[in-house]
């Protein structure tokens, strides 16, 4: 039966009492608007009280992936003029990431495709988070002017070792493989078997879900952790870009491409990530760290950077930022984090 729909956002019980949220904007691989977070709201307060709803499926449309992320095409409308618009829609995502991981009826999310940004804001902290031989799965935030949110910074602090600074500073994004190591991710099955998972989950529970499972590849990310956990030690950007291109040296042609990847994102954004990655790590719990995300949004809404990376990426899609300072040795850090109130709630 239909339990309502908007056009962006479909939703529908499967027999057995499954819940299926549907993102419906394939063109844009899903990416947010406030309208859906809205309708997703809504699916969430008619489902929450119902017992005849025994889960709920996340997943997305289309054959380009689960969420792209936020749409931050948007943000780039409400021009630096207006920050305040953007701060709102990130303050309203925040606490449906807060809802969503404690929703008391289990929640799936199938991280199929691209899996981004926004889009691991809304599947990321869920029961169960499946991913397939297709997802590519990241928090690319740095290359627009921003920095990991959405709960992003609180999976990546927690990846083991370096992991997670390697992936917040580039802008990297991961396999199937690669999540499950990192933790944004618990279990793999091929892409064929998610129409099977409502089911499954209607007759088995999680269980039932994690029975479809199977093992994943190798992760080539786990196998780099040997450098990465070398280079990025410590709280200077630039010290870890030095580390970068002594190790591309000796011949780790991957350091040397991820020292590039740190030098082509907004250096403001890696000077604010890294010490978020930091203070993240000693951070209690998710609520806490998307208060700390949401005073460092806050303070990065208003700055050329933010619109200058989305107009480079998304509007002109140039690919070509003129970052305001331009490169990390011109940063004043102790200026730039001063700016952000690191104890913000939601």
């Amino acid at each position: 039966m239909n339990a309502g729909s908007s056009a962006e956002i479909l939703t529908h019980v499967e027999p057995g009492g499954v819940g299926v949220i549907t993102l419906n904007r394939p063109a844009k691989i899903n990416a947010l608007t406030d309208t859906m977070l809205g309708a997703i709201e809504d699916a969430l307060d008619r489902w929450e009280d119902d017992d005849g709803i025994v889960g709920i499926v996340l997943h997305g449309t289309g054959d380009r992936g689960f969420c792209a992320g936020g749409d931050i095409a948007s943000i780039h409308g409400h021009g630096r003029d207006d920050p305040a618009a953007s701060i709102d829609v990130w303050h309203r995502e925040y606490r449906g990431v807060l809802r969503l991981s404690r929703f008391r009826t289990p929640i799936v999310s199938l991280l199929d495709g691209l899996a981004m940004g926004a889009g691991i804001g809304l599947g990321g902290h869920v029961s169960l988070r499946v991913v397939t031989e297709r997802s590519v799965v990241g928090m690319p935030e740095t290359l627009i002017g921003l920095t990991p949110d959405a709960g992003g910074s609180f999976l990546l602090s927690r990846a083991p070792g370096e992991l997670g600074t390697h992936l917040a500073l580039t802008g990297r994004a991961m396999s199937g493989a690669d999540a499950l190591v990192t933790g944004f991710a618990d279990v793999f099955v091929p892409a064929t078997v998610l129409p099977d998972i409502p089911h499954a989950l209607a007759t088995g529970g999680l269980d039932g879900v994690r029975a479809l499972a199977v093992a994943p590849p190798m992760s080539e990310l786990d196998g780099a952790r040997v450098w990465i956990d070398e280079a990025y030690r410590g709280d200077d950007a630039l010290a870890i870009v030095a580390r970068l291109r002594a190790l591309e040296a000796t011949g780790i042609a991957e350091a040397g491409r991820s020292a590039d990847d740190i030098e082509a994102a907004s250096p403001t954004s890696v000077v604010v990530t890294l010490a978020a990655q930091r203070r993240a790590r000693a951070l209690p719990d998710l609520e806490s760290v998307l208060g700390q995300e949401l005073g460092l949004v806050s303070a990065l809404a208003g700055q050329h950077d933010l619109y200058e990376g989305i107009r480079a990426r998304v509007i002109d899609k140039d690919r070509r930022p003129a970052w305001s300072p331009a490169t990390l040795d011109a940063v004043d850090v102790d200026a730039v984090l001063a700016r952000i109130d690191w104890d913000a709630h939601l």
